[in-house]
């Protein structure tokens, strides 16, 4: 009995030293898996780096266009002011022509007789006038 207790003491040994061995080769390829993730951090922390910079003066020159967009907005503001005042003057100054010519419009309609009343004693004159040419010639 004691023989059976050995071979089983020494079933556990060998089966714990498998074990230990297993174990030992598991935890290096583990170990060897954690160098290459440190390395691969490294490198990504190193490029961040690079990319951190790149976006720092990507932010400065998008700022600075932000505040050239904004100057050159302000003058275009008072250009186009500029221009819908001309454009006003303008609507006036067709307003006033309308008005002027509204009010000829309304002088010929009203003086229409008058008007025909001198053509008719202009056209008498001028047929007096030359009558009497006519008879000074003659004469």
């Amino acid at each position: 009995m004691i023989i059976i207790l050995y071979i089983a003491a020494l079933i556990a040994a060998v089966a714990f030293a498998v074990l230990v061995i297993f174990l030992a080769r598991t935890l290096t390829a583990v170990r060897r898996t954690m160098n290459n993730v440190a390395d691969t951090l490294e490198g990504v922390e190193k490029q961040m780096e690079g990319i951190t910079l790149e976006t720092t003066e990507l932010l400065n020159k998008t700022n600075k266009l932000a505040e050239d967009v904004g100057e050159k907005s302000q003058k275009l503001n008072t250009l186009v002011d500029g221009v819908k005042g001309i454009g006003d003057t303008v609507q006036e100054f067709n307003q006033s022509i309308r008005s002027v010519s509204k009010g000829l419009t309304q002088s010929a309609h009203e003086n229409t007789d008058t008007a025909a009343q001198a053509m008719k004693w202009g056209q008498v004159a001028i047929n007096l006038w030359k009558k009497a040419k006519k008879d000074e010639t003659k004469s």
